[in-house]
């Protein structure tokens, strides 16, 4: 599994899905805020599957550290 999540893009995933999560366990946002641990999880793993099947990737060479991610 190859690194398609840069820097920028990661950390707002990150941020969105712990918001998303956090209006869960309130119960702000209902049961849908759960949703918030997809964002988060791609975050966390730098690799987001939609990525390869859209030809995208946010993750420039060297951005990422260690674990051989966007080199």
């Amino acid at each position: 599994m190859k690194c398609n999540v840069g820097g920028i893009d990661r950390m707002l995933r990150m941020v969105v899905g712990l918001v998303l999560i956090g209006l869960a366990l309130t119960g702000t946002v209902g049961v849908w805020g759960w949703i918030g641990i997809v964002p988060l999880a791609t975050g966390l793993f730098r690799f987001c599957p939609a990525y390869p099947l859209l030809g995208i990737s946010t993750c420039s060479t060297g951005s990422c550290d260690g674990g051989g991610c966007c080199k």
